[in-house]
């Protein structure tokens, strides 16, 4: 490029960055009321948030182009400190063209040092320190295990987890407060703090209870290709108290009458008819003052009131009967085209009702949690059920009923199980965000824990009313984590984050399985890039939440497009994982990705360490 080109190139450049200038000061100043309430800090933060969605309210992808030409920076990374880059790239074209730069730019709430130093205390304020070499936070939600379980939180917490997750949703209050006790046990014995975060349940959109067939135990043995049984089903009955066993255990359990378990010995035989009305056969293995563990190598549904007869060497000595066990409901089976009925009560849902020919006289129905719903639900807005693997259409809305059309299933068809999600992004939803059982968990948890999560957030108003309850409790040192999980959240984030911003510490989840529902597959990725910029922005730590490495927690093994991901959520403050029987394996998995790409990338910026294939 030619001098007289480059220095027409560069006049022509000046008015650009003085206009995004301008227009970034001017939104402060509509903002003056709000930026009135707030601490110094926070003040700054607010600032550079509406400097940076000023210059982003304009196409500058040319103005970018054109900068990076003249070896200047290219707007790119200016998040944290907006104006000061702009003053920067002012001076810069002023010096290429031969001019004196300007002595009186405004002054940059945060610049190059301060900006990023701002959003690293308020992390660690929010979410402590981490464990080892890596500055991303590591958050593992606790299975029901970890209420009984100081070894496996022991464990958690050795492997790098960072912040305990409770979520709300799940579990009893008695429960909660086990798997406190269990982290801090653990705190003691390994000599390093962990955060904990409350999750609140919130008014979410839920489906309702299905028809139960019985109440049913299933166990089965494991066999291989040929059909042999390879590992024998087991199953370990218990004393009949009256009461509901779960059997969410490994190997699972059941009641059974206590006379009978107490003349169990091992090698005995327990035979009974199960629910198909099959004779099935189990030997007693071990027992206990507990109770007994049995074997079998037939696939068995037990049931309850089921008698069981206790044999040894073929001669029946006594017998008794299977206790309570939970009920079982069958999931409801929708394909395309299919019609769904929404009802506004809790009724259980049931199938579709047929005729002798298999014609639908009744369609299926299913009741939801929010009853709400039906004043503000219009025909043709969309309805997704269980993370998205069901949707459909509104085809009319009644009092009693919403009539949905099925558009989208598996190619078998859907599985529509009880308390399963239901999003509705393009229908309002006038709910509050806390709710009585969320005003009850709060008034329990809040003296236990460091951070509090804010679900079903729709408008500013939502982020005070927790604000104000917590100052109400005298909690207002605990710090607010927003979650952004719908599309009316996600377009009024940037006035959610500056009421946020009011009383910190604050912080943002991006809970992506919900979210991607909401705005689509398609534009999950550009949305959840947009809420780490205007969080970066705003100075407030991200959490990079769902479905995160979770094949490997599930089964040991990630695939390869988790892996990917794992290095992308290397970009926020926090990454979240579910949990699952492998969650130990995948903390240290997931901390030595982001220890590794830290080294290569902080946010957006290449940190140009050495390559490993750099030597020639």
């Amino acid at each position: 490029m030619n001098t007289t080109r480059r220095h027409s190139q560069v006049k022509r450049l000046i008015p650009s960055i003085e206009k995004l200038r301008a227009e970034a000061l001017a939104l402060v100043e509509t903002h003056a009321d709000i930026l009135h309430n707030m601490e110094a800090m926070e003040s700054h933060s607010a600032r550079n948030l509406l400097h940076y969605l000023a210059v982003r309210q304009h196409d500058i992808r040319k103005l970018q182009s054109d900068l990076s030409s003249l070896g200047l920076s290219s707007l790119g990374g200016m998040e944290s400190h907006t104006l000061a880059t702009l003053n920067a790239v002012d001076n810069a074209l002023h010096s290429l063209a031969g001019q004196t730069p300007p002595t009186s730019l405004p002054e940059p709430p945060v610049d190059y040092v301060t900006g990023p130093l701002i959003l690293r205390e308020r992390t660690q304020a929010l979410l402590g320190m981490p464990s080892g070499k890596r500055s991303v936070r590591i958050m593992v939600t606790m299975p029901s295990e970890a209420a009984t379980s100081y070894r496996l939180v022991r464990e958690l917490l050795g492997a790098g987890m960072d912040v305990m997750r409770i979520n709300c949703a799940h579990d009893e209050p008695q429960a909660w407060l086990a798997m406190i006790e269990n982290l801090r046990r653990a705190e003691r014995k390994l000599g390093r703090p962990c955060k904990i975060y409350a999750d609140l349940a919130g008014p979410k959109l839920r489906t309702g209870p299905i028809e139960p067939i019985g109440r049913i135990l299933k166990i089965r043995p494991t066999r291989n290709l040929r059909g042999e049984v390879v590992q024998m089903a087991q199953l370990r009955f218990v004393e009949d108290q009256g009461e509901l066993v779960t059997t969410i255990t490994t190997p699972p359990q059941a009641p059974l009458s206590s006379s009978l378990l107490k003349m169990a010995q091992v090698g005995d035989q327990l035979n009974f008819e199960d629910a198909r009305g099959r004779n099935r056969s189990m030997t007693i293995r071990q027992t206990d003052a507990a109770g007994c563990l049995v074997e079998t190598d037939r696939t068995c549904y037990l049931e309850t009131g089921a008698v069981v007869r206790l044999l040894r060497d073929d001669q029946e000595i006594g017998s008794g009967e299977i206790g309570l066990l939970p009920e079982v409901s069958p999931p409801i089976i929708v394909k395309q085209g299919d019609q769904l009925l929404l009802t506004p009560d809790t009724t259980p849902g049931r199938s579709a009702v047929l005729d002798h020919n298999g014609r639908v006289i009744e369609p299926a129905r299913i009741g939801c949690t929010l009853p709400g719903v039906f004043e503000t639900a219009r025909p043709d807005d969309k309805i997704w059920f269980d993370d998205g693997k069901i949707g459909g259409r509104i085809v009319e809305v009644h009092p009693n009923q919403i009539v949905i059309s099925i558009t989208q299933t598996a190619l078998d068809g859907g599985r529509l199980r009880a308390e399963k999600g239901i999003n509705l992004p393009d229908t309002p939803l006038n709910a509050p965000s806390l709710t009585e059982k969320d005003f009850a968990d709060l008034a329990l948890l809040s003296s236990h824990v460091d951070m509090i999560g804010l679900s079903f957030v729709h408008t500013p108003d939502d982020v005070r009313l927790l604000q104000a309850e917590l100052e109400r409790l005298g909690a207002s040192h605990l710090g607010v984590v927003l979650k952004i999980e719908n599309r009316i959240a996600f377009e009024n984030l940037p006035m959610i984050l500056l009421a946020g911003l009011e009383q910190p510490p604050i912080g943002v989840m991006v809970a992506r399985g919900d979210l991607a529902v909401e705005v689509g597959f398609e534009r999950l990725a550009e949305v959840q890039e947009e809420i780490l910029w205007l969080c970066e922005a705003a100075h407030i730590p991200v959490i990079w939440a769902t479905q995160v490495l979770e094949s490997m927690a599930k089964t040991g093994r990630p695939s390869r497009a988790e892996v990917s991901d794992a290095v992308m959520s290397g970009r926020s403050e926090c990454v979240m994982l579910n949990k699952g029987p492998y969650i130990a394996e995948a903390v240290r998995f997931l901390a030595g990705v982001l220890e590794r790409m830290e080294a290569h990338q902080s946010k957006r910026r290449s940190m140009m360490r050495r390559l490993a294939v750099s030597r020639v």
